[in-house]
């Protein structure tokens, strides 16, 4: 096999191929998208009732951290998990 018998793809030629052969079906991507949707509203509703529940100790420590960079924090994960899923459908 001579060398110049071998060709080269293109970027968008490869890209094409790989996409063909990893493209997910629509219930694997409605499955992963639910889950993580579901992870983050169980995150934010588990973490913020815990922080409720928690908040008289955690004002007595006096830490660094408050109930509002703790509120943040717990909403800022949640809102990742949500967006992970709105990423899992569409791309």
């Amino acid at each position: 096999m001579a060398k110049d018998d071998i060709t080269t793809p293109t970027f968008k030629e490869a890209l094409k191929h790989d996409r063909a052969q990893y493209d997910d079906c629509t219930p694997c991507r409605a499955v992963g998208t639910v889950v993580f949707m579901g992870l983050g509203a169980y995150t934010y509703t588990s973490g913020h009732s815990q922080l409720k529940a928690q908040e008289l100790a955690i004002r007595k420590s006096k830490s660094m951290f408050g109930m509002a960079s703790r509120r943040a924090g717990i909403t800022g994960m949640s809102a990742f998990m949500v967006g992970l899923g709105v990423y899992r459908w569409f791309a």
